[in-house]
């Protein structure tokens, strides 16, 4: 059945660029490129979108702010292959290709970076959802294990990049929306000589939909560059503040008939959690030759967290920093990157009830990947990329509490050497075909790697992968069309699984093999383009088909080989249509679609498909003398749909309660605001 979903998917590719051709033959070629090259900086070597041996995504920081700026899922799932599970603002979990679908709360299974800064913290969470889309410039991420590329992450990796600032320019953003949503924003950026300075700061408030849903984030992000001839120097800064309450989720009969509720525990107690973060980093860029360039990176990180919870509290934070380092090599027919990255962080967690510690531990953690990469293009058609890295990662746990014994230790684990081989053939500037082969692994969190008593689990060992790709890039229809068509398959060994002992204890367990499989079509194109009415149709769409299954699962005498892994719809499509009628007038409609998911490890329980519309429009008014003013206003969920974005995978009832699989989504909503810029 999947051998003949492939083929039919392929077929439908493949059917434009005959009439692409049928069509330009007799006709002389138009110079006019519609749709913007793209450059990436993904597998450490920048190079055209075209020609990257591999499969990769990108957003632009137009398609990044297309929205109400709030919704960082609906951003992701303009690309195919990827879904996030949004239950709040606050709580989220991403999925790349079926990998983390199992995580509890969070996503722990992709490393993300900001500006080339590792994003993730000590104890494997990444929630690049928490930076405001404002300061976004352009989003890539690679699918699947990339290991040889960036260290730990089996589902792949998600890289930010700031805005580039090229002129002085101030802007200001205020918006107002549904369930007293409030967000405030200003930026700038100036340009003098070799100098670039940007940054924003955003304020975002809301009392939420559901009750105890309340959300408070600001922040402020900054980047610069100073350029000379022979190098450069360049900064990152984030610092974060956020509190927000935390509704959990809630049974199907709530769900069903109140979704505004929140969890009674949660509600009773007020539960809620706030944490601060900052992340700063320095880079300094040497170009030693012609053809030799390295970047050394310098960077540390912070963060202090607290969360209030019906069983007890949560206070925990990591301080950390690291280097990184890439030495390129470029030539006419070879590029060439080595490189390493060092993390050493310190995560320190401290559970109480009724003000009185009941666990309180810290465990360091010293991460060390050494990575090269060599690409060789032996014509115009080919480029060919052969690279791997060796990982090499020790903990050392510190019982703070000695009310239960000392539990303290250290674990190493072994050296993990990922590999990695990638084609690309591009006959022409129409069509491309590349195929790779990569190895990937993923490190347990500090609470997977604890037995129930606190002890640390000395047989527990990292998952590790291996991806199988290949697919087609095609521009078609005279430049105005593009289309990716991707087939893979991954093969994950040691699957770690976080199993829930009690409302607050997790541990983890190897628990045997699972299978990855899917198809992802994604198609750009400039429908029409004219000067006048009725201007510019712009359509981003994206398809993704999945099957993830058990191979080797056995969980409390339980037997799940052959199951399908819950909380991954196995179909996925979005699309989105930009229409400039006029030059100052913007459109912007988005549907999706989420399809059917399971909910537990067994099968027997299932969150149904739903649809979802989204609506926008902007004008733009623009002056000489004050600078350019837009307003714009749109609709989010305009069918009213009930629905949970969010599934607790695997949830446990307990007493007469039922399991608390749902995070209602939000109902019909409103937002209108105003932006300044000069």
């Amino acid at each position: 059945m999947l051998k003949k979903r492939i083929r039919f998917f392929l077929g439908i590719i493949f059917l434009p660029l005959a009439i692409d051709a049928q069509e330009l033959s007799p006709r002389k070629e138009d110079s006019t490129l519609l749709l913007q090259e793209v450059i990436v900086n993904a597998y450490q070597v920048n190079t055209r979108w075209h020609n990257v041996p591999g499969s990769i995504s990108v957003l632009s920081g137009r398609e990044v702010q297309a929205g109400d700026g709030n919704n960082f899922a609906s951003v992701l799932h303009a690309l195919p292959g990827i879904y996030m599970h949004s239950g709040t603002y606050a709580t989220n979990r991403i999925v790349i290709r079926g990998v983390g679908s199992r995580t509890p709360y969070n996503t722990n299974r992709i490393k993300a970076y900001l500006n080339d800064i590792p994003l993730t913290s000590s104890d494997g969470i990444s929630s690049p959802e928490d930076i405001d889309l404002s300061g976004i410039g352009r989003i890539e991420i690679t699918k699947g294990p990339a290991s040889a590329l960036y260290g730990s992450g089996l589902g792949g990796n998600i890289n930010l990049f700031t805005q580039d600032s090229y002129r002085n320019s101030f802007n200001a953003l205020l918006q107002q929306g549904s369930f007293n949503t409030l967000k405030a924003a200003i930026g700038s950026s100036f340009h003098h000589n070799d100098l670039d300075i940007s940054g924003n700061i955003n304020h975002t408030r809301s009392d939420g939909y559901r009750e105890n849903n309340h959300f408070r984030r600001t922040s402020l992000l900054s980047s610069g560059s100073w350029e000379k001839p022979e190098h450069a120097l360049e900064y990152t800064l984030l610092l974060l503040d956020m509190n927000a309450g935390i509704p959990s989720s809630i049974g199907e009969s709530l769900f069903k008939t109140d979704p505004k509720a929140a969890a009674p525990n949660w509600e009773t107690i007020g539960g809620f959690k706030e944490y601060r973060r900052g992340l700063a980093g320095i880079t300094l860029e040497n170009r030693l030759s012609g053809v030799l360039n390295n970047r050394l990176t310098f960077f540390g990180r912070w963060v202090e967290s607290y969360e209030k919870r019906p069983f007890n509290n949560l206070t925990d934070g990591s301080r950390g920093g690291g280097i990184r380092n890439k030495l390129n090599y470029h030539a006419e027919k070879y590029d060439a990157v080595i490189g390493l990255e060092w993390i050493t962080d310190t995560y320190r967690w401290k559970l109480d009830l009724q003000d009185e510690v009941i666990n309180k531990n810290s465990e360091a953690r010293n991460h060390l990947n050494v990575f090269a990469m060599t690409y060789f293009r032996p014509s115009l058609k080919w480029n060919v990329s052969l690279g791997g890295a060796v990982n090499k990662i020790g903990y050392e746990l510190t019982d703070k509490f000695p009310g239960n014994g000392n539990q303290s230790g250290n674990r190493g684990f072994p050296v993990i050497f990922s590999p990695r081989l990638g084609v690309n053939y591009a006959p022409g500037n129409r069509m491309a075909l590349y195929a790779s082969v990569g190895h990937g692994f993923s490190m347990p969190s500090p609470e997977e790697t604890l037995l129930p008593e606190g002890n640390i689990n000395k047989e527990l060992q990292p998952e590790q992968g291996w991806q199988y790709e290949a697919g087609i890039r095609l521009n078609l229809l005279r430049n105005t069309a593009q289309v990716e068509a991707t087939v893979y398959q991954i093969n994950l060994n040691n699957l770690l699984v976080t199993k829930r002992l009690t409302e607050d204890i997790f541990t983890g367990i190897n628990a045997g093999k699972t299978r990855h499989r899917g198809v992802e079509l994604l198609w750009k194109q400039q429908i029409f383009h004219n000067l006048n009415f009725p201007g510019n149709l712009h359509m981003n769409a994206n398809y993704t088909f999945s099957q993830n299954r058990f191979i080797d699962f056995t969980d409390d005498n339980k037997t799940y080989d052959g199951n399908l892994l819950p909380g991954i719809p196995s179909h996925l499509f979005q699309t989105t249509l930009v229409w400039n009628p006029l030059k100052q007038l913007v459109l912007n409609v988005r549907f999706q679609y989420t399809g059917e998911q399971l909910i537990d490890d067994a099968n027997t329980v299932t969150n149904d498909a739903y649809f979802l519309s989204d609506g926008k429009v902007s004008y733009l008014f623009k002056t000489t003398r004050l600078g350019n003013v837009e307003l714009y206003a749109g609709m989010n969920n305009i069918t009213d749909t009930l629905y949970s974005p969010m599934l607790n995978v695997n949830a446990v009832a307990f007493g007469n309660a039922e399991p608390r699989y749902y995070y209602p989504g939000l109902p019909r909503h409103y937002y209108c605001g105003v932006s300044w810029s000069f």
